[in-house]
């Protein structure tokens, strides 16, 4: 009995430095007292409850109605023990963030370890305990987003204001799914929707005055992010395209096989560069299409032709079928570049198909007057998809698809007694999602705290970031260019000068050295991100220079402020550091130069 007493007092004496702060005063939160304990009396209390309960709760609070009231009260006062751990907290959390290290040294499944129990736990915990255990397995071992040297996804750092925002967002906790769970918050969404509506296809003022408000339209639909919002916009595509009838009641009240039935349609899909997300896969399986019926189209160029698409959709019609939708991207996932949009229009009125624009991620170029000629002709699309987690700089879950016809929403329009009346303006009505938090609070916040004004600075200086990286790319004999950038994202590799001038000579073994360089490049980025400094991600893509030949390349988006010339040029040194280093690297200097 000593020796397990002697233990329990060793996991005191070990844990009590991580469960106390600087005033060497421990609290009892859970157990709804703000109380200051000296480390000696937290021993002895701590021994007496090991002694109570023989051994079978080390260091676990007690379990009463009355001290689970205690949690859901407010603290009293900013001196209290919740108050002072969320202090403890948020210090924490900012000291990660400022960080430069991307991740640690840690590999998934020594982190796994900490992840692996399986049943719910029995008995309570404290709340400082509980804390500290996600400060230190979670916080410790999450990728530091914020990282001037994380450019390898597009998530990136956010303003700093959004920490405090998040707090009012999860303290209020509306449901935006009816007014009754939601009220001023469903206003605010569907004036921040109409903002970005304006943004997009710059209606009148009268427009948005008979809209923007209106119990019986919506200008579109706030979601979790560009997966939903693209298989919204394409759900109101499909019911509209086969309507009710005196014959028919429509495909949301019949169904898909009776819709193609009554319209004589043999299939229906929908037509996209392969450079499309994935999303649209899922959309056509879902709307119950099939996955066949996602067409893809070659783009060596990274832009979808128009007069591909128009011969593609055309034959297809040709054949009994109907084109349910043209998507036109604005910012493709893997490099960046923006399709055709304005032919890409024409397309769809001459197919007599609805046209969708996926702009998850160049949506927010339009903020700048500079570069929003570079999504010519999104204005004419029927929807369109933004994500504002990504350059609109707001935390994850917060997208949007826009409807340029505010009557289109009812396509999809749903009503269930006790919650979604007839008449009323309940935004669940008419979202693919039911419950939502206030996230467009956010992106309100964010509209107005940095103004058009301030988006523009953004954009255009990431674009600018992506030209000068792309120019210290081009100026290193022994990496490589793939694709330019057209925003803000651009790929290249790791290619020795020698290999580059061999493959300029011999081209019929281009083949071959791609491979290799393949090898080589899944090497490096592993290499990169496993230690921890820095990372880009990797891809795979057809080129104009080998169209029939798909190649591993680095893919980096560059759209956190925080990123400087200086954090480039030492990505780009460690790369060469890494790969001269590599096997894969001496026999390809080795056997050309």
């Amino acid at each position: 009995m000593h020796t397990k007493i002697d233990s329990y007092l060793s996991y005191l004496d070990h844990n009590i430095t991580r469960l106390t702060f600087s005033d060497n005063t421990f609290d009892c939160l859970i157990c709804g007292v703000d109380t200051y304990w000296s480390i000696a009396t937290i021993k002895v209390k701590y021994l007496t409850w090991f002694l109570v309960d023989r051994l079978e709760i080390v260091g676990g609070a007690k379990v009463s109605l009355e001290h689970l009231y205690k949690v859901f009260t407010m603290p009293e006062g900013k001196d209290s023990k919740l108050a002072q751990i969320e202090q403890h907290l948020s210090d924490n959390l900012s000291d990660f963030l400022s960080q430069h290290v991307v991740t640690k040294v840690n590999s998934l499944a020594q982190i796994e370890k900490n992840f692996a129990e399986y049943a719910v736990p029995e008995t309570p915990e404290f709340v400082s305990k509980h804390a500290e255990d996600l400060l230190e397995k979670l916080v410790a071992n999450s990728v530091n987003t914020y990282s001037p040297s994380f450019i390898g996804h597009m998530t990136s750092a956010l303003p700093y204001f959004h920490l405090t925002l998040a707090k009012l967002l999860v303290g209020l906790n509306q449901n935006l799914v009816k007014i009754e769970t939601s009220k001023a918050f469903t206003p605010l969404e569907r004036q921040m929707l109409g903002m970005m509506h304006e943004l997009v296809y710059k209606q009148p003022g009268d427009f948005y005055h008979t809209y923007l408000h209106s119990a019986n339209h919506a200008l579109g639909a706030f979601c979790s992010g560009g997966t939903i919002a693209n298989i919204t916009a394409l759900w109101v595509a499909r019911n509209k395209a086969l309507p009710s009838t005196v014959q028919f009641r429509g495909v949301d009240q019949e169904g898909l096989a009776a819709g193609m039935m009554h319209y004589g349609y043999k299939k229906m899909g929908i037509i996209s560069s392969k450079r499309g997300h994935y999303s649209l896969s899922k959309t056509v399986d879902l709307l119950g299409l099939g996955k066949q019926q996602m067409i893809t189209i070659d783009c060596p160029s990274q832009r979808l032709s128009a007069e591909k698409t128009l011969a593609v959709g055309k034959q297809y019609q040709a054949d009994g079928n109907k084109i349910l939708s043209i998507i036109g991207i604005a910012g493709t996932t893997e490099t960046g570049h923006v399709d055709p949009l304005d032919e890409l229009a024409d397309v769809a009125k001459e197919l007599g198909c609805h046209f969708h624009v996926d702009a998850a991620w160049g949506g927010a170029t339009l903020f700048s007057q500079e570069h929003r000629g570079l999504l010519k002709g999104i204005e004419r699309a029927d929807s369109v998809t933004i994500d504002a987690h990504k350059q609109m700089y707001v935390p994850m879950g917060a997208g949007m698809v826009l409807f340029k016809n505010p009557n289109d929403s009812n396509a999809v329009r749903h009503h269930a007694q006790y919650i979604l009346r007839a008449g009323s303006k309940d935004l669940g009505a008419t979202t693919l999602e039911g419950s939502r938090n206030g996230m467009a609070m956010m992106v309100y916040a964010s509209l107005h705290i940095f103004g058009r004004q301030g988006y523009e600075l953004l954009i255009n200086q990431s674009i600018e970031k992506a030209k000068k990286f792309a120019r210290m790319i081009q100026s290193h004999p022994d990496f490589e260019l793939i694709t330019a950038p057209t925003l803000s994202l651009l790929t290249y590799r790791a290619n020795p000068e020698v290999v580059q001038e061999k493959m300029e000579m011999q081209p019929e073994i281009s083949h071959i050295l791609n491979m290799e360089l393949d090898n080589l490049t899944v090497i490096v980025q592993k290499k990169q991100r496993e230690a921890g400094k820095s990372f880009v991600s990797r891809t795979r893509l057809t080129t104009e220079k080998y169209p029939d030949q798909a190649m591993t390349v680095f893919r980096v988006v560059l759209a956190n402020p925080l990123t400087t010339h200086t954090d480039l040029q030492n990505i780009l040194d460690e790369q060469f550091t890494i790969a001269s280093n590599t096997k894969a690297w001496r026999k390809l200097y080795i056997e050309h130069k």
